[in-house]
């Protein structure tokens, strides 16, 4: 089970981010984009920092560097999708937030000048296709959403790669912390400037923002930095695909949402993705190794 510890993380991340959209389209009802951001960071922040207090007093000065670092690329993403939604189609928006897969193996690949691995990069194409699938309604249109968006991927791209390479280093729980705070600074100061410091107190919209601050937020982001530590970043974003994948569910247990033929093979595509990028087709050649003994044997 050890082995599989990154895996299992990133899984139930991707599950509960899927089931933030419910909670995000809830939440909008009551508050601006900017105050369920500055909202969820800040009340992020404080329960990490409630109950992992004992390790803010060990936070070592690479850690809070590379904690900031990871929480300006976390708001930028994550301001980018929410301005750029504004103008595209939520479909639209999600695909093109999913191109980050494709983008995280290049980083490492131009910056870094680490090799590909054909399989990953395989997977990670099938991923995107899988969410193109999925969720796309095709149309030759490209507006400021979509370019927004597409820079929303850039940033979610990086945030995985430096997560990965940071917390190989650092204290995963440390940076979670410092990546949530950095995050809840900007996200505040954002929420001032913009005159939105008016904060609706309605249960009906407390309750999903305080889900996503809980769940979508403190727990989910915990867990991808921790997962990263034992998987590579490529391999990480392909997992956390599955996000529109556990959207759809939820969307259709929660919101009776329609199954389509459409839905069902976008779904196989993605987790086709993950069986190729996590086996790499081992088990093709375990068969092919066998067949051959088989048929050495027969000649003997």
């Amino acid at each position: 089970m050890r082995k599989y510890i990154g895996e299992i993380g990133l899984i139930i991340t991707a599950i509960i981010w899927g089931s933030g959209f419910v909670g995000s389209a809830v939440a909008l009802e009551y508050y601006t984009p900017y105050q369920i951001l500055a909202g969820r960071f800040l009340i992020g922040v404080l329960i990490l920092g409630i109950v992992f207090n004992k390790r803010l007093k060990t936070i070592k000065k690479s850690t809070f560097i590379k904690g900031s670092i990871l929480g300006i690329f976390l708001y930028i993403a994550f301001a980018l999708q929410t301005v750029g939604l504004q103008y595209t189609t939520p479909s639209k928006n999600a695909f093109l937030t999913a191109i980050n897969v494709v983008i995280v193996p290049f980083i490492g690949l131009v910056i870094y000048k680490k090799k590909i691995d054909i399989f990953e990069l395989g997977g990670a194409f099938m991923a995107i296709i899988g969410v193109a699938v999925l969720s796309l309604k095709f149309s030759s249109e490209v507006n400021v959403g979509d370019l927004l968006t597409l820079c929303c991927a850039v940033g979610f791209a990086f945030h995985i790669f430096y997560t990965s390479k940071f917390v190989k280093d650092e204290d995963p729980i440390q940076l979670t912390i410092i990546q949530m705070m950095a995050a809840a600074v900007i996200g505040c100061l954002f929420v001032v400037f913009k005159g939105e410091t008016t904060f609706s107190t309605q249960t009906e919209g407390l309750i999903p923002l305080l889900y996503l601050a809980v769940f979508s937020t403190t727990i989910a982001f915990l867990l991808q930095t921790v997962a990263q530590k034992y998987i590579t970043e490529t391999k990480a974003a392909i997992i956390l695909s599955t996000e529109s994948f556990w959207g759809m569910a939820f969307s259709v247990a929660i919101l009776s949402e329609v199954m389509t033929v459409k839905m069902g093979i976008g779904a196989i595509l993605i987790l086709g993705a993950i069986v190729l990028s996590e086996t790499k087709l081992s088990f093709l050649k375990k068969k092919q190794v066998t067949g051959m003994l088989e048929r050495w044997d027969d000649g003997v």
